[in-house]
């Protein structure tokens, strides 16, 4: 018989408790259209009464982790339009088939009603709007969340980042500017190629600082100089700061200067009610989003951000008005903005906007962020700030015109005053994806991702190959 002390005896019940603790169960499936066996994606994947959750990627594909502790409670697949699928998680058959059938409310319900309500979408987003502060959460919280960050042209990715970050809002109440904090805790990925295709990036930076740009050579540049013109680039427009501080954060924001979604919105964008949809079992008003009588600006400093026309979709529960999704876009409407955008972009699609909420504790959280917009870089092989022209040798529009991703994903809620002081304290807060850090392997592997797409999972692999930078 073998004797252990004390200490070991404590040792290995710390190390039961751990693991035990963090133990969990991957799950893994498919969800596609009951009739048209297509793939369904976005659809959302999560534990019932819990912010443990995922979504399905382009491929209707999803993985996700579940601690032993919920192994009794009950998964719930869901999307917009369809019934949801719920099964107990031990009973889950992993990577199975689940297929949605859809559900569809009638239009009639929205004015065949006793209560007296607004019956137009003008009527029933203001009303949304109104309850944001009933909606919305009004104690400070933190979120942890996964961020891909993905940059490419029309033929390969460029750059991937993919990380583990926390957000922290003190209220919807509160202003965004000075209340609401982001940061990078982990970097699970970053694969660069850009340090070679950004002479235009470069140009712009050296003239910000009042340096003069002169005929560039990217030979006679160094790396750690085209990092920080890239820095200082992705904070104008789409860094993390902006996403969730600007006016873009549509439905957080709402109550700032010239929120999109403010006092005057009906003047920038009018709101057309559509029908009646359903959410795993909760009716939802489908209401479009189209151009009003001015065109929509963003006011950002030091770039031409104006003249556009809104398009998109609003999602708002019908029981409370609670916002549950908005698909927004702004395309270039303006003269001046339609020239700028066809130079430079080659698209009048310039910001594109996926906003999904959560309901935890009878408050709407972030859920699922998915911004794109396209890129002031210069690439290929270049010997000044000037872009190309398709009658120039070596021009490839392909390679020309990038474009960024972010994707977060958000999963745990955090409520508690001490926990949130703690992480407070403890935490930089520094929302820069682009600084280096070590990889923890053990902490990703009971971290919630997005999953990767066929598509996207072999250009990652292609580009892992050729990465100057890598982590992992």
């Amino acid at each position: 018989m073998k004797y252990y002390n004390i200490k070991h005896f404590f040792t290995l019940l710390i190390f039961f408790i751990s693991a035990t603790t963090f133990a969990q169960t991957e799950l893994r499936g498919k969800v596609a259209d009951f009739l048209t066996y297509q793939s369904i994606e976005s659809a959302s994947v999560y534990v019932e009464n819990t912010t443990i959750g995922s979504i399905t990627n382009a491929d209707g594909n999803f993985v996700l982790k579940v601690p032993q502790q919920h192994l009794q409670d009950t998964l719930v697949i869901s999307s917009i339009g369809y019934k949801s699928f719920k099964v107990v998680i031990s009973e889950f058959e992993n990577g199975s088939d689940i297929f949605l059938e859809e559900d569809v409310a009638s239009l009639d319900e929205v004015v065949i009603v006793a209560d007296p309500r607004p019956t137009t979408g003008n009527g029933i987003v203001q009303k949304a709007i109104e309850k944001l502060p009933k909606n919305l959460p009004e104690q400070p919280y933190l979120q942890k969340g996964f961020l891909r960050h993905k940059e490419r042209n029309k033929k390969e990715y460029k750059w991937l980042i993919e990380s583990a970050i926390t957000l922290y809002d003190s209220s919807y109440a509160s202003g965004a500017k000075n209340n609401l904090k982001i940061n990078v805790d982990e970097t699970r990925k970053s694969y660069d190629l850009r340090d070679v295709d950004s002479l235009f990036t470069y140009s712009a930076y050296l003239k910000s600082i009042g340096s003069k740009a002169g005929n560039l050579s990217r030979n006679k540049i160094k790396t750690s100089s085209l990092v920080e013109a890239i820095k200082w680039n992705d904070s104008r427009v789409n860094g993390l700061e902006n996403l969730f501080k600007g006016k873009l954060n549509l439905v957080r924001n709402s109550n700032i200067t010239g929120a999109l979604l403010g006092k005057n919105m009906l003047e920038k964008q009018q709101f057309d009610l559509d029908t009646i949809l359903v959410d795993n079992g909760r009716k939802l008003y489908k209401i479009k989003i189209t151009k009003g009588k001015d065109f929509v600006g963003l006011n950002t400093p030091n770039i031409y951000n104006e003249g556009f026309e809104p398009k998109g979709w609003i999602y708002i529960y019908y029981d409370n008005y609670a916002i549950k999704k908005v698909e927004y876009e702004l395309v270039a409407a303006s003269d001046v903005q339609k020239k700028r955008s066809k130079s430079l972009f080659d698209t009048q699609t310039i910001h594109k906007l996926i906003v999904t909420y959560m309901e935890y504790n009878g408050k709407m959280y972030p859920n699922y962020i998915y911004y794109e917009t396209p890129k002031l870089v210069n690439t290929g092989d270049r010997s000044s700030d000037r872009t190309k022209t398709e009658a120039e040798p070596g021009f490839d529009k392909d390679e020309q015109y990038y474009y960024t991703i972010q994707e977060i994903l958000f999963s745990d809620i955090i409520q508690d005053p001490d926990l949130i002081n703690q992480e407070l304290k403890q935490n930089d807060w520094s929302a820069d994806i682009f600084s280096s850090k070590p990889y923890n392997e053990s902490f990703w592997k009971t971290y919630n991702v997005l999953l990767e797409s066929k598509e996207e999972e072999k250009l990652i692999q292609d580009l892992s190959k050729r990465a100057s930078l890598y982590k992992e």
